[in-house]
């Protein structure tokens, strides 16, 4: 009961100061809807925020694809010691995460590794600008930082197959492949459900990757909110876009959610 009441405390004052009003320095407690009005009146706002939906959701995808061959490597090809295997695969993501975003921004960077790699063996002339300050970096970057949350719930999905499916499979003269995609998959699907949603709904929120990586171009949702309790000081409206934030994602989660019901329940 503490921790219901402790989580849902700051979403109660989150969504009271919605509806307030920035006058100056001062807070006007009456009750408004002007800080919606001013976010659907305003596409700006709009516009960051399904941007940051699409690019959560290309780390999602990303992440699951870089994610899914690791787990089930050691689930499926690996019969002994496989939590050392994890603790190994796992170690680098126990560093800080500031301290990996500033690699890859120095592997992606004008002289960075990636750079001077290529210059050193006569690939390139002048370095690739594109690499950095742009959503692609925020996705890398993220797709990264998020693996381990990833290759875990896939991981404890594989491994509860019962492999006795796998052999009949076979029996009846499924391949390797259509075994995989027939079987596999299918009993794995709450492992990567799982995966995503750990990785898609913090990603969206994200606005230390994007400020270090990201560029102009790479503005997410969060820097905006985060601007809006920082150096604009309206944070009034800085609740209100993370309200509307909060509903998409939750509506956006949803949807994902009856689509793979609906997709499992096809393929059962």
């Amino acid at each position: 009961m503490t921790m219901i009441i402790g989580l849902a405390m700051p979403l109660l004052v989150l969504f009271t100061l919605s509806f307030w009003i920035q006058e100056y320095l001062d807070f006007i407690h009456t009750f408004s809807l002007k800080n919606y009005f001013d976010f659907f009146q305003k596409p700006i706002y709009g516009k960051i925020l399904f941007k940051s939906i699409r690019i959560s959701g290309l780390v999602t995808l990303a992440t699951v694809l870089l994610a899914y061959p690791m787990a089930y490597f050691i689930a499926f090809r690996i019969q002994r010691n496989k939590l050392v295997w994890l603790i190994l695969i796992t170690v680098p993501f126990w560093t800080s995460y500031l301290l990996r975003v500033f690699a890859w921004k120095i592997m992606l960077g004008y002289n960075g590794v990636i750079n001077s790699g290529l210059k050193s063996l006569g690939f390139i002339t002048e370095p690739l600008a594109f690499l950095l300050y742009n959503p692609t970096a925020v996705v890398i970057t993220l797709a990264h930082a998020w693996a381990a949350f990833a290759i875990l719930p896939i991981y404890v999905s594989l491994e509860k197959i019962d492999r006795s499916l796998l052999e009949a499979a076979r029996d009846l003269g499924e391949n390797a492949f259509m075994s995989f995609v027939r079987v596999t998959l299918p009993l794995s699907m709450p492992g990567v459900i799982a995966a995503s949603l750990l990785v898609f709904i913090p990603t969206v929120g994200d606005y230390v990757t994007p400020s270090l990586v990201g560029g102009p171009s790479g503005i997410m949702i969060g820097n905006i909110i985060q601007s809006m309790f920082g150096k604009a000081l309206n944070w009034p409206l800085g609740a209100a876009i993370s309200v509307l934030s909060m509903l998409t994602v939750t509506a956006m989660v949803s949807l994902f959610l009856w689509g793979t019901h609906s997709f499992r329940r096809r393929i059962a």
